[in-house]
């Protein structure tokens, strides 16, 4: 599969937005769907739909078997040792949340500390909020630089004995900063201390082994790896899926059920209560699928060629602020133009069909610390080209004469 017809795999870029043609670099924010993807949906509820794990009829079967055929195709994919150790949620947001409820209830307590940085997504940082204010425990932030990176130094200084887990972004949401994931997790097991990692950035535009990583949590966004909406993956080592609690009590989730007392069943059906999301699961085969026929090397050097064509063009323009200068960098420039509200940037683009995200980005920790409010937002995904920047650019400049800059 060449990247240079690959948006004619997704049906959206057949329309046009204004009468201009689509450019959407908004991916981060959420990726648009292959032409594979969206019709194993409706194959799915057309010929094969039925809830899973339940029945025994025909269509339960075939139904349950194409869901775990999906968890299957996961745990290849992340490199996963065991099939037990991958949970579907309803978002990265829901896997960062049942760790930190599961393991907040059982191994926090007052005092105790959580390690995140100032890059993080809200999702990776309200949870553990709560934690702090249920449980009296204190959340500790490592810094970002100017070049909005995080040292490894930063994180043996704030590691203390009171330091319960460690949970950061692998790839930053606002200045696509790639974490020194490996080397943290490292200095992290020379204390004994779990490693979460958001991963919502990061699974989409990199390769990924959490086996080699040894993370102990890894939280996957799948609408943003050209898959369905409403779905997460969980990564937990079998240690704590074993040792955590249920995160939410209800059907499927249990072994037996008594008046005096109630039995769990085991991972993953332990965190998977209720009735699953399950096209959606079906579907992000195709997705993985997808990614894997491109070959994830090729979109990490695909998508590192429009990045850096991209930072040259934008940093031609004088008036053009790039937020962050970090040395590994990912699909993603957040910029700012003097004079011009973000919003604003992102209205006057939209009549050129260009589509980015204006905003905090559900960062503003980091936004606080950079004095700003929001920032404009382009971000690549593998149907994007230089041409695509090049629309963007040429926009930017229509942007700055409507307000005569």
């Amino acid at each position: 599969m060449e990247f240079e017809n690959i948006k004619s795999k997704f049906p959206i870029f057949k329309q046009k937005i204004k009468g201009k043609p689509l450019i959407y670099l908004d991916s981060a924010n959420s990726s648009q769907k292959p032409k594979d993807v969206i019709e194993e949906i409706s194959k799915f509820y057309e010929t094969e739909f039925s809830n899973i794990g339940r029945s025994v009829h025909t269509l339960a079967v075939k139904a349950t078997n194409k869901f775990e055929e999906t968890r299957d195709s996961v745990k290849s994919y992340i490199n996963a040792k065991l099939r037990e150790e991958i949970i579907f949620t309803k978002g990265a947001t829901e896997a960062i949340n049942l760790v930190a409820t599961t393991y907040g209830e059982k191994f926090i307590k007052k005092g105790d500390e959580i390690l995140v940085t100032e890059l993080e997504h809200h999702s990776n940082y309200v949870p553990w909020h709560y934690l702090r204010k249920k449980k009296g425990a204190v959340v500790k932030f490592a810094s970002v630089n100017d070049n909005g990176e995080v040292d490894i130094n930063e994180f043996k200084k704030l590691i203390t004995d009171k330091t319960k887990i460690i949970a950061f972004t692998h790839i930053s949401n606002v200045t696509g900063t790639i974490m020194p994931v490996k080397k943290i997790i490292d200095l992290a097991k020379t204390k004994n201390i779990p490693v979460l990692i958001d991963g919502t950035q990061g699974a989409p535009h990199s390769f990924l082994d959490v086996q080699d990583l040894d993370c102990d949590f890894y939280a996957i966004s799948c609408h943003k790896m050209y898959g369905p909406n409403g779905l997460g993956i969980l990564y937990a080592k079998k240690k704590w899926v074993d040792e955590l609690p249920p995160y939410q009590g209800g059907g499927g989730m249990i072994s037996e059920v008594k008046k005096e007392e109630i039995s769990y069943a085991d991972s993953p059906a332990k965190f998977e209560a209720g009735t699953m999301q399950t096209a959606e699961v079906v579907a992000f085969a195709k997705s993985l699928k997808f990614i894997q026929d491109l070959g994830i090397k090729n979109i990490e050097k695909y998508e590192s060629q429009i990045l850096e064509y991209g930072l040259e063009k934008l940093r031609k323009d004088n008036s053009v602020s790039i937020i962050g200068n970090p040395k590994n960098r990912a699909s993603i420039i957040s910029f700012t133009i003097k004079g011009i509200h973000p919003h604003d940037i992102a209205t006057i683009l939209d009549d050129d069909g260009v589509a980015i995200r204006a905003g905090h980005h559900c960062c503003q920790i980091l936004h606080d610390k950079l004095g700003i409010s929001a920032s404009a937002r382009a971000s690549i995904g593998v149907y994007n080209s230089k041409e695509d920047i090049d629309v963007l650019c040429e926009s930017i400049k229509k942007c700055k004469k409507v307000f005569q800059i």
